[in-house]
């Protein structure tokens, strides 16, 4: 996975343990988001307290719940991200937040097959997803990561408390969050030390991949669209592959649904309309199996989409 970049936006994560925070001594020493818990088996108790501060102080704000090792079941887990979304409602709704939400998913006490990890971390982040209609992230250890399977669609956040970055790992090529130290041990701010003004004791520190703009511009101006995921314009550079959609990118390049230049750019409806056909086309061959079919396969498609 990619380093970090000097430029990069810094926030921390806190929970009750962090206590009282003085939200505007935490801003002005350039911590620009925070993701705060909001629940493991109960509300966290200074969820909502957090949340109000960093967002007053001018903090981008996400909300996370830590998966207990109660949830052994894709039912239970189910139940688990009900009662986070029920949380997320005290506090205002999804539109409070203005980044993802996250599954904090690091603990295996009942030795679980790592199938049943993968499914139980799936239903968590299905079931997120259609309540808020975002698209939630995950975050995981090095040591824990490997538990997963068929999870990419999800961006990842990863703790690894250390100046070297965490290696590629169950399809994930790169880090779209990086918990790069818990405040005693791992790197350091930009500034060289690990300690937070306003924040009494130690704290964990993240890196987000890109600058407080980019952070901005890729999760505060949110689109809904019809797939219940909010899209988001992620940079200003049209020629440059957000890091969510990079795998995306690279594989409809492959298959030569795109060219592979100007991925940022807007799509035009003549540039949609090759890629409809395209797929269309490569659908038909699919189903059809040899090209014998194809004009019977065509002629009962046209008549399925002339309704």
């Amino acid at each position: 996975m990619q380093s970090r970049s000097k430029g990069n936006a810094q926030g921390i994560d806190v929970s009750h343990h962090q206590g009282v925070i003085d939200w505007p001594k935490v801003a002005a020493a350039g911590i620009s988001f925070v993701f705060i818990k909001a629940t493991q088996n109960n509300m966290d108790p200074k969820f909502i307290e957090n949340v109000n501060g960093a967002k007053a102080a001018g903090l981008l704000v996400g909300a996370y719940h830590y998966l207990d090792d109660s949830v052994t079941t894709v039912d239970k887990a189910r139940t688990a991200a009900q009662s986070f979304n029920k949380v997320i409602q005290t506090a205002g709704g999804p539109d409070v937040f203005d980044l993802p939400f996250v599954l904090d998913y690091e603990s295996n006490k009942n030795k679980l097959t790592s199938a049943t990890i993968t499914s139980i971390a799936k239903a968590f982040l299905e079931e997120i997803q259609h309540l808020t209609c975002t698209l939630p992230m995950l975050y995981t250890y090095p040591s824990f990561i490997g538990n997963f399977s068929g999870l990419t669609d999800y961006p990842l956040w990863i703790a690894r408390y250390h100046t070297v970055a965490p290696v590629d790992a169950s399809g994930w090529k790169r880090w779209e969050f990086w918990q790069y130290s818990d405040g005693g041990v791992g790197d350091s701010l930009p500034n060289g030390i690990r300690k937070v003004p306003g924040i009494n004791g130690n704290v964990d520190l993240n890196e987000f991949d890109g600058t407080v703009e980019q952070l901005r511009s890729r999760y505060c101006n949110k689109q809904s669209g019809k797939d219940d995921v909010k899209m988001t314009d992620t940079t200003s550079d049209i020629n440059k592959v957000s890091p969510w959609a990079a795998d995306a990118w690279e594989e409809a390049t492959a298959n030569g649904y795109v060219d592979g230049t100007r991925p940022g750019a807007t799509v035009t409806r003549e540039e949609m309309a090759i890629i409809v056909n395209r797929l269309r086309k490569n659908f038909l061959t699919l189903i059809a199996g040899n090209t014998d079919r194809i004009a019977e396969l065509e002629r009962q498609l046209q008549q399925i989409e002339k309704g």
